[in-house]
């Protein structure tokens, strides 16, 4: 456990209220009674006696043990009389802070916000909570409860719960494919062995690794059961053709393990918090990779030497012979449309650019958000009322707020908190947070949820609310009433107040954003106290006098602390609120004076009180003065699109050079996402190209693999856009993921076809075409198995499936129309390739046979 947070003010102490005007009668001040009291009670050592045999501890009746025992002091003696503290005073045991409060459902509560330590299992912490509380419980007074409101972990194990499903769905679709195409029950045992062994290798790495089970891991490892059994079905497909050693196959499955990881390098090095955010995802994948490429090169061909026996020793089941005739028409239909395009070589190379054009302009136009809204089940809150609002009447209106929120079929409870704390900054802010029910017993998600309680509380009068969707995966650090940030900062706060509410009015024209506000609170009520120096100076009186006794009468100060054999106890010192009805009343405070003939001078005979407005609080943001803005999106609008509108409206206000603007938060994270997105996909190709090139010693044939991505670059993208998902991080590390799968088929084609030129020394049509047909079936199988891989992802609707989603869209939709496409465009854009080459190479040759001048 790192961290417990009480909320709700209820820290017990012994408040102390007392009367002014009642001291003022005895002569005395709030200042002498604060005085007083903190020297009536002290725990001070004292020393021994150490005689010639004996040592004595010295102690003393000095520190107050009761809280009752502070009514029986002796304050002053008039007339011969004492004067108790019970005549000036009222004493009791209460809250330390009155003006903090927090509720559960409508019942007033202590609310512990538990954290834990950034290195502990949260899961486990949790348990080791619940474990102990029975015991905690039996310690407190009959008529208390605990009860837990809220627990992250439940969404936790409910993530991981769905994730975990997912994952051995997606190794049972895995499975199923290879027996589909291989129809072997021992050759699909063996690629089938690949997935849990390359996943176990995994977890014992994640291990030493310190890494968590959590969902990005768990999204690595889904993807990993379509990644690891590709290698595996390429060696086994072939040697299940041939019953052949693994050395045939062996470098083309090296080239395609070792490319996959060049993929992931831009992720293993991408910078910021979403590269932090994300590097163990991409560890996770990449050691999943290594480990099944060694299982592929080492325990499959082992197994298969020991359980394959040749077609012809064993008789084929009806099933066998149908899918054969089945697949053997598939082949003969592509072999077909092969020959079509291969006469056609200028009009394939013209659709291939123009898929290579449609690519561009589908990145452009798609709209770019950064992580999708997931549904955890709990919907966060803020509440902001008037500037001047009291704390009695903040409580009245949030109490209004929880009992309309509570009347919501789907809401199950609440905690709702008021005061200022360490995350209230203004006495106007209230919190809830509101746990609703399980995702399978509702049919509307949390932010509709969230946008019909904005409805259903929009009668209460005098307070706003606004709402948004808890996320298990957040990059702001503050609490705001909307989940994007836009913040000025300036040093003139006087700019604010004229260039602040100009912007907001451009702002709330937008369609693509709502809820706009900001925290630029300049209505707040003050008391100003214009003390005069010359006058106060004639009575003895400084300022210091002033603040003291104003804090003593006000500020719930801390003046003695008591101690018992557990606890502490702070004694509260503040004047009683009925002895100050108004604030003319506040005149009436007496200042002890050295030279008035009574002892003490009224505040309002050395000062001038008046009202007048000021910031209830001033934020700063990297020593500067700043203000908040915060929006929500709109319906199905796009945090790209709303980016760009608030730029277009920042401009039009025509913000003077002293004031600076930026997006905090996750529109922060977002524009630097976004910055990033096209190196990453960059870095992405360029590693890759250098890893083949150096493979394959050639600048050209890694080009001729590249070649397959456009397509897939189409199919991502048009399924992001048909199923109305933005393109995000997600969705571009899908994008980053299927440069790697959709490359595999290039690179089983162009692998053969190379062997074919130069060991059998075919020509490259004939090569090329002979490899397309005979890398048809590994290539279907593993294009299938990565998209089953990720079907689970994409079909999911459990706890965490918003965030998986959008990353088995992007991989079954690139794959799906890669598949279409590259197996008819690589033939052609091999050859022209290898045209092109024969003819700088004739030149060259030429131009070297010439003879010096």
């Amino acid at each position: 456990m790192g961290l417990v947070t009480p909320a709700g003010g209820n820290v017990p102490a012994v408040r102390v209220e007392a009367d002014p005007q009642k001291l003022a009668a005895y002569g005395l001040n709030i200042d002498d009674l604060r005085s007083l009291i903190a020297n009536v009670n002290v725990s001070q050592p004292k020393g021994n006696i150490d005689g010639p045999k004996l040592d004595y501890t010295i102690n003393g009746n000095d520190q107050i043990e009761n809280p009752e025992d502070y009514l029986n002091t002796v304050i002053s003696y008039q007339n011969g009389a004492p004067v108790y503290l019970r005549d000036v005073a009222r004493v009791s045991q209460a809250a330390q802070n009155t003006e903090q409060g927090a509720w559960y459902n409508n019942t007033q509560a202590i609310v512990l916000n538990v954290q834990r330590q950034p290195a502990a299992n949260v899961i486990a912490t949790v348990d080791q909570i619940k474990k102990q509380l029975p015991q905690l419980e039996s310690t407190l007074p009959a008529g208390m409860k605990v009860e837990i409101v809220a627990d992250s972990t439940a969404v936790i194990r409910s993530s991981v719960s769905d994730a975990a499903f997912e994952l051995g769905l997606a190794i049972g679709l895995v499975v199923l494919v290879i027996f589909v195409f291989l129809r072997n029950v021992p050759a699909t045992i063996i690629p089938s062995i690949s997935v849990p062994v390359s996943l176990v290798g995994t977890l014992a790495v994640m291990y030493q690794l310190h890494y968590s089970i959590d969902n990005l891991s768990l999204m690595a490892l889904i993807i990993a059961t379509g990644f690891v059994v590709d290698d595996s079905i390429v060696m086994i497909e072939n040697i299940v053709r041939y019953l052949e050693g693994a050395g045939q196959i062996g470098f083309t499955i090296v080239s395609l393990t070792v490319s996959l990881i060049a993929v992931l390098i831009p992720l293993l090095f991408m910078g910021g918090v979403i590269g932090r955010l994300f590097s163990e995802f991409a560890v996770t994948l990449a050691v999943t990779i290594v480990i099944s490429g060694v299982v592929s090169l080492t325990l499959v061909p082992m197994l298969c030497a020991r359980l394959l026996r040749s077609s012809a020793e064993r008789k084929q089941s009806r099933f066998e012979q149908v899918s054969e005739r089945l697949f053997n028409k598939l082949l003969g239909a592509y072999e077909r449309g092969l020959n079509f395009v291969m006469a056609r070589q200028t009009l394939t190379l013209v659709v291939f650019l123009g898929t290579l054009a449609l690519t561009l302009i589908l990145y452009i136009t798609i709209p770019k958000g950064l992580f999708p809204v997931q549904d955890v089940g709990v919907i966060q809150a803020i509440s902001v009322a008037d500037n001047s609002v009291s704390y009695t009447a903040m409580v009245e209106r949030q109490r209004a707020l929880a009992e309309a929120i509570l009347k919501d079929s789907d809401v199950t409870g609440l905690t709702s908190y008021v005061g200022i704390d360490g995350t209230n900054t203004t006495l106007n802010n209230g919190r809830f947070l509101i746990n609703l029910k399980a995702r399978d017993d509702r049919s509307k998600t949390a932010s509709v949820i969230a946008r019909r309680l904005q409805g259903e509380v929009a009668d209460v009068s005098g307070i706003q609310l606004y709402l948004q969707p808890e996320q298990d995966l957040t990059l702001d650090t503050t609490v705001s009433p909307n989940q994007y940030q836009f913040v000025l900062r300036g040093p003139s706060q006087q700019a604010f107040q004229q260039y602040v509410p100009e912007l907001i009015a451009g702002m709330k024209k937008i369609s693509s954003i709502t809820d706009v506000t900001s925290d630029l609170d300049n209505d707040g009520l003050s008391v100003n106290i214009e003390l005069n120096r010359q006058l106060a100076a004639r009575y003895g009186i400084t300022a210091a006098t002033v603040d003291n006794a104003l804090y003593d009468t006000l500020g719930q100060r801390i003046v003695s602390t008591i101690f018992d054999q557990s606890s502490q106890y702070r004694v509260i010192l503040v004047a009683k609120p009925e002895s100050l009805p108004t604030l003319e009343s506040l005149g009436n405070l007496y200042l002890p004076s050295q030279t008035s003939s009574t002892g003490q001078v009224p505040l309002k005979g050395i000062a001038t009180i008046s009202i007048t407005k000021s910031p209830l609080v001033i934020s700063h943001l990297a020593q500067f003065p700043a203000v908040t803005i915060s929006f929500n999106l709109a319906t199905d609008a796009s945090l790209s699109k709303a980016v760009d509108e608030i730029n277009r409206a920042e401009k039009a206000v025509h913000l003077p050079p002293s004031i600076t603007s930026s997006f905090q938060g996750a529109a922060q994270a977002f524009q630097d996402s976004l910055s990033s997105e096209v190196f990453l996909l960059m870095a992405a190709l360029i590693a890759v190209y250098i890893v083949l090139g150096v493979l394959y010693e050639s600048f050209i044939h890694p080009v001729t693999i590249l070649s397959t991505l456009p397509s897939a670059g189409i199919g991502a993208l048009l399924a992001l856009m048909i199923a109305g998902h933005d393109l995000d991080v997600i969705g571009i590390i899908g994008i980053v993921l299927l440069i790697g799968i959709v490359k595999k088929n290039a690179i089983m084609i162009v692998d053969f076809a190379l062997e074919a030129e130069r060991k059998e020394g075919k020509p490259p049509h004939e090569a090329i075409f002979q490899a397309s047909l005979l890398r048809f079936r590994p290539i279907l199988m593993t294009t299938l198995a990565a998209m089953l891989g990720a079907l689970p992802m994409l079909l999911g609707t459990g706890t965490g499936s918003e965030l998986r989603r959008p990353l088995g869209l992007a991989i079954i939709g690139g794959l799906a129309v890669s598949q279409l496409l590259t197996l008819f465009t690589t033939p052609v854009i091999y050859l022209f390739f290898d045209r092109l080459a024969a003819r700088f190479g004739r030149k060259n040759a030429e131009t070297a046979s010439e003879p010096a001048p």
